[in-house]
């Protein structure tokens, strides 16, 4: 089992930056990739970024060149550095990790709002 707590959320103008973070206990050692995803009211959860364990990242075409995906592995922690923020990036962003066993968890969520 792997438990994953994700922080860093709120309301930001548009322009400003967040910082979200992902702490993964438990069975750490089966995780093999680390995800954020991000679901907004009526729409479907989409991928934001992933980062492997060997460091590989991938984006989701809205945010890239904005948002940067990083992994502290002493610290077992994943983070998601979002700059340039839109209104349209406003929704609930979800931590998600796979393991080799290429079962899936995910974190409870956490709100970001991009407004004035």
């Amino acid at each position: 089992q792997v438990q994953l707590v994700e922080s860093g959320g709120g309301l930001v103008q548009p322009g400003g930056s967040l910082r979200l973070s992902c702490a993964a206990s438990g069975s750490i050692f089966s995780i093999n990739a680390m995800g954020w995803y991000r679901q907004a009211p009526g729409k479907q959860r989409e991928l934001v970024a992933g980062i492997t364990s060997g460091g590989s990242t991938n984006y989701g075409d809205s945010v890239k060149g904005r948002f940067t995906i990083s992994r502290d592995n002493a610290k077992n922690t994943v983070y998601l550095q979002m700059n340039s923020l839109k209104p349209e990036d406003t929704a609930v962003y979800y931590c998600n990790a796979v393991t080799v066993r290429t079962d899936d968890y995910w974190g409870q969520g956490t709100q970001v709002t991009v407004s004035s």
